[in-house]
């Protein structure tokens, strides 16, 4: 028995039916997959703290340290402190070979002991020379002797007397030159200059040093006590940081475990700025080096800032890394609304921004708000906006992502002063 085959207009009914559902599947299947439209972010104004700084890279050193060298030359002969030791002002640090010294001084001392004698044989010989003057004018007015003879025993009186000016003059040259030798007798034996701790040794015993041309170094002494902050400041922000500045800095410290607390901050005051920055070796000015005031090497010019900090607790030590912050200006515990949510209005005063707010009911409404301090993250709130305000923050085109300042602000920070 035969099938009769479907009639053509069927089957070309069928496939269309086909085709419009394969198409209603794959539009609500690209429909489906499609990104909802989220809302734009938002963030809440509050309070805290903002910080307009300087950064800059800054070497601890002691405040007052000094280099205790030798002033006459010998040999080693005992160290009493080691790196490390406490010491104070006037204590015994080293001692140097005395016996050569000691020969010198026990010289001078017994040239001086000969002048003496011949002095006292002077003066003996002087007085004699006076009484024998006193017989011949006696014996003249008896006419016993003649007027030379008279003469003659005046100059012996004259002659008396110029020897013993003679010997003391040459007492006097000895005793100089003895307090001299004394005092190189005395520099064989090294004493502290200061209170303080002894940061480097040079010498060792048995050592020779020789003191004929230049003073050699032995140890090093500073007052860990008190701490400068040596930071070099480059030639653009160098104008922003002055005297009387206040300053925070923190250590290059590497985390233990899983710590997540901040690191320690050490305050001060900026104590002076150097005027002049290094000069590179062999530069025609000549001028520069470590007093000079910076840096000028490899191209890049940076002043040096000196301020102090207290180390009580002996936590900083000489050659320290310091990561400094030089604080421009600072708000603490003011409204902030983050900068990233702000547009700066054209054509008008500094500090003065519009944000998109968004209301209870859902709505955004756009508000005139004046900053004050900011550092390009968050900015200080003078008017315009409230705490808990919700605003709208700017989102970059394309990426989804808040952009790091306000709409038409400057690549640099900036202080609006206050209207």
């Amino acid at each position: 028995m035969s099938v009769n085959a479907p009639p053509p207009r069927r089957r070309w009914g069928c496939g269309v039916a086909v085709l419009l559902l394969v198409a209603l599947l794959a539009g609500g299947g690209w429909w489906w997959l499609q990104p909802a439209d989220e809302p734009p972010p938002v963030a809440q104004v509050t309070h805290g703290d903002i910080e307009l700084l300087v950064t800059a890279t800054g070497t601890l050193e002691p405040r007052r340290s000094v280099d205790v060298g030798a002033q006459v030359s010998g040999q080693v002969k005992h160290i009493h402190v080691q790196i490390g030791d406490t010491v104070k002002r006037g204590q015994l640090l080293l001692e140097i070979d005395p016996d050569v010294q000691q020969a010198v001084v026990d010289g001078a001392r017994a040239s001086l002991a000969s002048l003496q004698a011949q002095l006292h044989e002077q003066q003996v010989l002087e007085r004699q020379a006076r009484r024998q003057l006193q017989r011949r004018r006696h014996l003249l007015k008896q006419e016993a002797v003649t007027q030379e003879d008279l003469e003659n025993a005046e100059a012996q009186v004259e002659l008396a007397q110029a020897r013993i000016a003679s010997l003391q003059a040459r007492m006097r040259e000895t005793r100089a030159t003895l307090r001299a030798e004394e005092t190189r007798l005395s520099y064989t034996r090294i004493y502290a200059p200061m209170d303080g701790t002894v940061t480097g040794l040079d010498a060792r015993e048995g050592q020779t040093l020789n003191a004929t041309y230049q003073t050699p170094r032995v140890m090093r002494i500073a007052d860990l006590g008190t701490m400068t902050v040596r930071t070099r400041v480059s030639e653009a922000d160098v104008q922003g940081v002055h005297a009387g500045m206040p300053v925070w800095f923190t250590l290059l410290t590497a985390r233990q475990g899983h710590e997540e607390a901040e690191p320690r901050r050490w305050h001060g005051t900026v104590r002076q700025v150097l005027p002049a920055p290094d000069m590179p070796a062999g530069s025609a000015s000549g001028e520069g080096g470590q007093d000079g005031g910076g840096s000028s090497g490899s191209g890049v010019v940076t002043y040096t800032a000196l301020f102090d900090v207290e180390n009580t607790d002996r936590l900083l030590r000489p050659q320290m890394t310091a990561q400094v912050s030089f604080v421009a200006q600072s708000a603490s515990g003011v409204l902030t609304v983050p900068m990233a949510a702000l547009t700066r209005l054209p054509g008008t005063g500094s500090g003065q921004y519009e944000a998109r707010v968004r209301q209870p009911d859902g709505q955004v409404a756009t508000h005139p708000v004046r900053i004050g301090v900011t550092d390009l993250v968050q900015g200080e709130v003078l008017e315009g906006l409230t705490e808990g305000d919700e605003v709208v923050l700017n989102v970059a085109p394309g990426d989804g992502t808040a952009t790091d300042g306000p709409a038409g602000a400057e690549g640099t920070a900036f202080i609006a002063q206050p209207q």
